[in-house]
């Protein structure tokens, strides 16, 4: 079965316009809250200790 019947181009464009925009990453560590938020604090951290530095 072709993946780009009518159901499922419909099925993804409910999905993009449900998604939350979000700045791109650099590196490709996923895109789930979780890991978002390690994410952010390892950045915070590293920045906090190059302020220091």
């Amino acid at each position: 079965m072709s993946k780009t019947s009518l159901k499922n181009v419909q099925k993804q464009k409910k999905k993009a316009k449900r998604a939350i925009p979000r700045p791109a990453q650099s590196r490709i560590q996923g895109n789930t809250a979780g890991v978002r938020t390690r994410l952010k604090k390892l950045a915070g951290q590293a920045r906090a200790k190059k302020a220091s530095a």
